[in-house]
């Protein structure tokens, strides 16, 4: 049986480009959790609306990038929605889109549910201290739902973090894409693929506990 010998010292002529790959993943993950929480509050807030007008096309906007692969997703906005809307897109701008109204969609819902749980009563009393519906959904509401919003929240974020490795089929510079170069250049992928998945981990290892402390602490909490 042949025996791999692994030698991961041929990398370290490349930290640099594995660097910068990593520190490319970090910065669209935050411009993509960023605005996809923007999204997701506005269209969270539209989901509570009484008009099956906004209602309507927010649902069927969530649904479709819910039930549908982000692959899939990514490819459609850099080569199909060029050419549907006559305009030229980067592929940087058609990523941070696409995963910006991705992860939107989920964080829609998350805002949602966290509102619909906040207990009735709360907007009935803050209605009777002569607050407007807003008063009420941003001094009332809104603090109490985003207590339990957080752990969801940074799960789904965890994901979008995820989600980047998809950008190297869109040939940009993150931590999976310069991983692929590296290896087609020294023929060690076993090494560098390793190497790779070890960095997703230390990043994401964190924050996976700092996520699971804080949904036990909710659940503490309302119990």
């Amino acid at each position: 049986m042949r025996t791999y010998t692994w030698h991961f010292e041929v990398l370290w002529e490349y930290r640099w480009i594995i660097l910068h790959g990593l520190g490319y993943t970090l910065f669209f993950t935050v411009i993509c959790v960023a605005l996809g929480l923007l999204v997701g509050l506005l269209t969270g807030m539209g989901r509570l609306a009484r008009s099956r007008w906004i209602t309507a096309p927010i649902r069927a906007y969530i649904e479709v990038f819910r039930c549908t692969p982000v692959l899939v997703q990514l490819i459609w906005f850099y080569y199909a929605l060029p050419v549907l809307a006559g305009i030229s897109i980067s592929a940087p701008v058609a990523a941070a889109l696409c995963l910006s109204l991705y992860g939107g969609a989920f964080y829609s819902e998350i805002i949602r549910g966290g509102i619909i749980a906040t207990d009735p009563g709360q907007t009935e009393a803050g209605q009777a201290l002569g607050m407007t519906r807003a008063q009420v959904m941003r001094r009332v509401v809104l603090p109490q739902a985003f207590k339990r919003m957080i752990p969801p929240l940074i799960s789904q974020s965890i994901m979008q973090l995820k989600n980047t490795s998809l950008l190297s089929v869109l040939a940009l510079p993150d931590l999976l894409y310069q991983g692929q170069v590296i290896a087609h250049d020294t023929y060690r992928p076993l090494e560098i693929y390793t190497l790779v998945a070890g960095l997703y981990f230390v990043v994401l290892l964190p924050v996976t506990i700092w996520a699971k402390r804080l949904e036990f602490g909710s659940f503490v909490k309302e119990t």
